[in-house]
């Protein structure tokens, strides 16, 4: 009784600074939200369940808002429908908050429905067209298929696709129908009818077909004889690196939270791109602060000590001095990363060549694995030498 009393007192004063119970939050529900809210799904609290909403429901009607409006763990920002507005967003969040805290609502606000009344919607006469996949992919089922989220195939990605797609559409609207491994029957809305599931099904294959069409028309680069350094992670061929956590061989693939995780090449879009490593341009990205490294694990607020002292490291023959920028690395580091474990600091103290750091040493310690690979000769050798002045210069 306690609790119960609790969480309406939390909801009322949550309501009261501005959140209003709206008549269509159980519409935003039934068509976004109960793909994972339905059926607790990856961590989700469930719907009606007031142990799993109550310590949400302490926090704040605000921070409840925030949380559906910008992502939230496993939760993609707006439960992945982008088309929902901010006032689709929080009279859901005001519908599910409701179904444990006694129904709630600010005076004068349509009275709730029960949450637990999602009827399902009357079968169409008209066959259902690619525009209604389309709604009711972003509707329901991009809660999961836009980030591969529990393992499900990413729209529009033909690896994880066209096996499926060979096995038959009367497969696929099977698994749609009845569930299939960790995805509930009907994406988790019971809302959905026959034709709604089936466009939603021709959408996401049709969204893979036109994907492979268009790599088929581009020529594949020609594949090495052989990879060399397989050792060293950032010369992997191309469609080797930034692999789904689940498949980089890095992470457990049997843990179902490796399944949760972003996979890295949808992670890098936002970022200025490179033609190096893993095609990020992370100097850059540090520099247009789209990335703030933490500098210090116990305080966040820790300002890194930057140094600005470049190293230049003359080598024999043609090719250019190698120029260490300590501003760039301390950026991101503290100095004992490197010294004295890596680097001993003291001139002429360190014995530097290429075949210790394609073996893991000295700078192979980082590059290679988590910064770009020694493969880029000219991000480390960017010092000319001085030519010398020709004998025709001088006149003589």
């Amino acid at each position: 009784m306690r609790t119960r009393i609790a969480l309406i007192a939390a909801l009322a004063a949550g309501l009261a600074s501005g959140g209003a119970y709206a008549a269509d939050g159980k519409t935003v529900f039934g068509s976004t939200c109960v793909a994972c809210h339905g059926s607790g799904i990856a961590g989700a609290p469930k719907l009606g369940d007031a142990a799993a909403w109550g310590p949400r429901i302490k926090t704040g009607i605000p921070a409840l808002y925030n949380s559906a409006l910008n992502g939230k763990a496993a939760m993609p920002a707006r439960g992945g429908n982008p088309s929902l507005s901010d006032a689709d967003v929080k009279a859901a969040v005001d519908y599910m908050v409701g179904s444990v805290a006694g129904g709630v609502r600010q005076q004068g606000a349509a009275a709730p429905a029960k949450p637990a009344e999602v009827r399902p919607a009357e079968k169409k006469s008209a066959p259902a067209t690619a525009a209604d996949g389309r709604s009711v992919y972003h509707g329901t089922c991009s809660g999961c298929h836009t980030d591969g989220k529990e393992g499900s195939p990413v729209l529009g990605d033909r690896t994880f696709w066209i096996p499926r797609i060979k096995a038959g559409k009367d497969a696929l609207y099977a698994s749609a129908n009845k569930g299939k491994g960790k995805m509930p029957p009907r994406g988790g809305n019971n809302a959905l009818s026959e034709a709604d599931l089936k466009a939603a099904v021709d959408y996401m294959v049709l969204q893979a077909i036109q994907s492979s069409q268009t790599a088929a028309a581009v020529p594949a680069p020609a594949a090495p004889a052989a990879e060399a350094n397989t050792f060293n992670r950032l010369l992997r061929a191309a469609g080797k690196r930034n692999l789904p956590p689940a498949d980089d061989g890095i992470h457990d693939a049997a843990n179902d939270g490796t399944h949760l995780l972003q996979p890295p090449a949808q992670a890098f879009t936002v970022f200025p791109k490179s033609t190096a490593g893993n095609g990020v341009n992370w100097v850059e990205s540090l520099s247009q602060k789209k990335i703030a490294p933490r500098y210090d694990r116990k305080d966040p607020a820790a300002a890194p000590v930057v140094m600005d002292l470049n190293i230049v490291r003359e080598v024999k023959g043609s090719m250019p001095d190698v120029v260490y920028p300590h501003k760039q690395h301390t950026e991101w580091l503290d100095c004992s990363n490197c010294h004295p474990a890596i680097f001993i600091p003291q001139k002429g103290a360190n014995q530097i060549s290429m075949a210790s750091i394609i073996l893991g040493q000295k700078c192979g310690v980082c590059h290679g694995k988590v910064a770009f690979p020694v493969s880029e000769c000219r991000l480390c050798h960017s010092k000319k030498k001085e030519t010398a002045v020709s004998q025709a210069g001088t006149g003589k």
